[in-house]
């Protein structure tokens, strides 16, 4: 009986070109998305914010015009009416 029984391994094809295509596929897939969460997770390091400050204008004065401008026009003066009785 025991000479019956067969313990050698299975016999597993080997895999097809396509096959280590998408297996290969698959693991770039995943290490691409693992980079992107850590993207999200990580903070933007400081010296992308001091690059983004060297496009705004030097001169304050130049920047507080038209802010001046505008709140001008946004108050304009009620008129004072008298109270009827």
């Amino acid at each position: 009986m025991a000479a019956e029984l067969d313990f050698s391994p299975p016999e597993i094809p080997e895999p097809t070109f396509m096959e280590n295509v998408l297996r290969y596929g698959l693991f770039f897939g995943a290490i691409f998305q693992l980079i992107c969460v850590l993207a999200i997770i990580l903070p933007v390091s400081k010296s992308h914010k001091t690059d983004s400050d060297s496009f705004e204008p030097k001169n304050s004065e130049t920047a507080k015009k038209p802010k001046a401008a505008a709140t001008q026009i946004s108050k304009k003066p009620k008129k004072e009416t008298k109270k009827k009785r």
